[in-house]
């Protein structure tokens, strides 16, 4: 608990690193967990940590290749100015980008390219700003590359890179459908056309929220970084012969980052502290050392305990069981260390629930601020935009969301595991 509340408060801004690294010395030195079980942890989480900060650096360097600035661009020309076509194009935008790129990447860099998009278009944001959020959860179901979780689950399920798209791409299009269909009914008053404090597009100043990244996002034409999305589309092809060979996706991010790295080396767009920076050491650090001192609480009781819990089977009942409680967990310890906990007590039981896992610890933080640690970036940055987020409606809206797609998700999954098989 004291690891999770510094990576929520961070406390005199210090990273999450801060109380983590100290607290897996701490359960070392203390023998809660033995150095055999914390060496077996880390190696488990080493190639998952690798994969991450190759991913972090190829996102960094698509956005300094102007790959978001021309996401906003996109953004502005397809909604014409309207509301409900707007929310349409985040909801693709940022469904495609969390896939293939992370949700990292969705929160850290769409969002202020989402925020610039409204100002510019003279819409009210929070319809927009929200959907950034719940998508950067949701929309990571599709590949095993979207979430760190997705990673450590793909690892227990031994499945290949394809098979894990294709049984979870009909659960990763109902949870998208649904999310987007209760964003509409929500924010119905939000999406009017014609609200009060709305401008044509393309009139008016931007009213002061150029994001990180420097999107100015109008509707003039912005030139599509074609180097940089044929980088990105080599590197989705090289997990999946990656997965072939039995290569660890990171080698595949890996060379992705290299191929861009060099590039914007060479044509001095970058430096190698630049690049080093993106890789988000104190972060990576934070994650190997959360893992070991959840592998400690697993190890004292907790396993014992949710033991009694978890389903063995793989039937409609079973998975929608374990997804509720996987859901529920990462609501209370943060995703992160649900998936921990429960993938060694699902794993036994093949694949199938194995991924119900995964939709409920991706889905079920939606539900509040510390259900994921990509929802509690996005609140800062939110605050950094001078952006209010009322905990209240936060709350509201994932009640209603969460539901409404976890429940169909479970059930296309349970149809993807009948017709597919594992």
């Amino acid at each position: 608990m004291a690891v999770l509340a510094g990576a929520v408060v961070r406390p005199f801004g210090l990273p999450e690193a801060t109380v983590a690294v100290p607290a897996a010395g701490l359960v070392l030195a203390t023998g809660a967990i033995s150095l055999d079980h914390a060496r077996a942890e880390a190696e488990l989480l080493g190639p998952v940590v690798g994969f991450l900060a190759a991913v972090l650096v190829l996102a960094k360097l698509c956005d300094d290749e102007g790959l978001f600035l021309a996401c906003g661009a996109w953004l502005a020309r397809t909604s014409r100015g309207r509301p409900q076509r707007l929310l349409a194009a985040d909801f693709l935008l940022a469904s495609v980008i969390t896939a293939v790129l992370s949700l990292d990447a969705t929160v850290v860099l769409l969002t202020p390219v989402v925020f610039a998009t409204v100002a510019r278009l003279g819409a009210r944001p929070k319809p927009h700003v929200y959907a950034c959020a719940h998508l950067s959860n949701t929309a990571s179901l599709l590949l095993p590359v979207s979430n760190l979780t997705n990673l450590l689950a793909f690892t227990a399920s031994g499945l290949s890179f394809p098979r894990f798209a294709l049984l979870m791409g009909p659960a990763w299009t109902v949870a998208v459908a649904a999310e987007y269909l209760v964003f509409r009914r929500f924010f119905a008053d939000d999406l009017k056309e014609g609200t009060p404090g709305r401008r044509k597009a393309g009139t008016g100043t931007e009213t002061g929220t150029r994001g990180e990244t420097g999107a100015g996002t109008g509707t003039e034409p912005v030139d599509m970084p074609v180097f940089a999305l044929a980088t990105v589309a080599c590197t989705l092809a090289g997990f999946v012969v990656a997965s072939a060979l039995g290569v660890e996706p990171a080698w595949a991010a890996f060379a992705g980052a290299l191929v861009l790295a060099g590039r914007a080396l060479v044509r001095g767009r970058t430096t190698p502290l630049a690049v080093a920076r993106a890789t988000s050491l104190p972060f990576l650090a934070f994650v190997l050392a959360l893992g070991i001192v959840v592998r400690a609480v697993v190890d004292n009781g907790l396993s014992d305990a949710l033991g009694h819990l978890v389903p063995h089977s793989a039937t409609l009942p079973a998975l929608l069981g374990l997804a509720v409680l996987a859901a529920a967990l990462a609501n209370l310890i943060n995703n992160l260390p649900a998936v921990l906990v429960l993938l060694p007590l699902a794993a036994p039981a093949g694949p199938g629930p194995i991924l119900a896992v995964l939709l409920g610890v991706n889905i079920g933080p939606n539900l509040t601020y510390a259900g994921s640690l990509a929802t509690l970036l996005w609140r800062r940055i939110v605050h950094r935009h001078a952006h209010t987020v009322d905990l209240g409606e936060f709350t509201r809206l994932g009640l209603l969301t969460v539901p409404a797609t976890l429940i169909p998700a479970v059930a296309a999954l349970w149809v993807s595991l009948s017709v597919f098989g594992t």
